[in-house]
Order: C-alpha cells, then structure tokens, then sequence
C-alpha cells in the first residue's frame, strides 16, 4: 500500500514521528514503529462527509480519520474512540496541533463495552455519523505481530467475543441516530459477517470494491449505510488505486491528497 505521510518536523520524543499527511492538510504524531497511517485511513477518510452535527470515529487510533472529516467540515464536532491510552493521548495532541481541539474530543474507551462507553460520555443514538476501520482478523486467525501496536490494529483482542467484528458494527451502529451514516473500511472476505451485521439495522448499503490495480482482485471494500433505511444494497463502481505503471492513479491521488471524496457512483 503506497505512504502518504511525509515528514514535517523534526521527531517530538523518542519513539515519534511527526508527519505531513493528506497533501499537508493535517500534520500528525505517530509512532514511528508498528502501525501507522496509512491507504486505508485516507480512503476511509475520503468516503463520508458532514455538514454539520457529531461525527464519531471507532478505532481512531491517532485520529487521522476523524481529524480529516472534521478539516473539510467548518460546523460538525467530533468524538474520537480509542482504547489504545498511548494512542488515544496522540489523538489529543493531534487534534490540538492541527486547531481542532475545540472540536474534537478524545474518549479512552472499550467499544465493547456499553458502561464504560456511557461513562466515557458516549450516547447510543447521538452520532450523525460513524467511521470505523476495525482490525482485520478475529484472535487465531492469523500469526500476531511481535510489535503491540500492530498487534492491536490488525487482530482483536482476545476478550472481544466468537465475532468479534460483527459486535463492533453493532456497537457502532448503537452510537448512531436513525437516519445517521455508517462508513466503514475492511477485507471483502468479511462480506457475509459485514451483511449480516448489519442486517435490520442499516439501509442504502452501497458496497465499494477497491482494487490494487486493474485486472486484480479487491483487497478491500469500502462500505457506507445509513440507519433505518429501507433502500436496497448497492454495489457501487469499483476504485483502482495504480496504473500499469505502479503510480497512483490521478482518482486514487487525488484522495491520497485530500483533494476529493470518495465517487459512490450516485450521479
């Protein structure tokens, strides 16, 4: 997957990075090992906008994603989730380095976990908007990485239950208002868990395959619903993101630039 950050200072502390992401929209502290921002955070990023109202990301890790929405949207609010307290300490700073402190709030809280949500201040049912890029795979699944950070972004932990990413989509979908926008970033061969996640609980779900390039398979798929409603899924118009020649395609650049949104094909 191409990189997006480049750097923009000199490191704050051992262990950082500070980086020019989005074609210099944010600057962004992160750790310089392990996970960091990356294609995936842009397009997610790139695939829902707000006007106005409360924007809630879930897994905000460093809070690129939410971060993002809240530089294209003057009038909306956001709460950034995290339950990583390193990272969710990142978020805050972040947010107060690129001016957004006034409108960001970073919550330190298990999403799993309905208490310790409430007692963060998140309400079921408040959230204009939910954006999420939840690990990739369920405890077992995969060989874990040795390093914690890339552990925790790319494998729920152990306590998150037999489905895990069908709880956080619901949970998700619990912070959200009737008639609110979910937007979510993972795998296609978590299709059939993502549907039936969802199933009774969002409508108008459009379905985004993003491929590494022309003639190969999706490696992931952008998804978007809304709550409550009774419009049909959707399958939009697929996303390629290089050309013949391994360069970003000028689509798939200018996303990774922050110069445009995500085209769900609704034109």
């Amino acid at each position: 997957m191409p990189e997006e950050t480049e750097r923009a200072d000199p490191p704050e502390a051992d262990g950082l990075s500070c980086d020019s992401w989005l074609g210099g929209r944010l600057t962004l502290s992160q750790p310089r090992r392990g996970h960091r921002i990356g294609s995936d955070a842009a397009l997610l990023a790139a695939s829902a906008d707000l006007a106005d109202g409360r924007l809630v990301d879930v897994g905000a890790g460093v809070g690129a994603v939410g971060l993002a929405i809240l530089r294209r949207s003057e009038r909306s609010a956001a709460d950034l989730i995290e339950v990583d307290a390193v990272l969710a300490e990142l978020a805050e700073g972040n947010a107060a380095r690129n001016g957004l402190a006034e409108r960001a709030r970073v919550a330190q809280a298990d999403i799993f976990d309905p208490p310790a949500r409430r007692a963060a201040g998140l309400a079921d049912e408040a959230a204009d908007l939910v954006v999420t890029n939840p690990p990739f795979f369920a405890p077992g699944a995969v060989r874990v990485s040795p390093d914690a950070g890339k552990a925790r972004a790319h494998v729920f932990a152990g306590s998150a239950g037999e489905a895990p990413l069908a709880g956080w989509i619901r949970a998700c979908l619990a912070l959200l208002k009737s008639g609110g926008r979910f937007a979510m970033i993972h795998r296609p061969d978590a299709l059939a868990c993502i549907l039936a996640a969802a199933e009774n609980r969002l409508g108008a779900l459009a379905l985004m395959p993003v491929h590494p390039r022309a003639g190969a398979s999706a490696h992931r798929l952008l998804v978007s619903g809304v709550k409550g409603s009774k419009a049909p899924l959707r399958i939009a118009p697929g996303l390629f993101l290089h050309a013949a020649d391994g360069k970003l395609t000028p689509e798939a650049d200018a996303i990774h630039r922050g110069e445009r949104p995500i085209d769900w094909g609704l034109a």
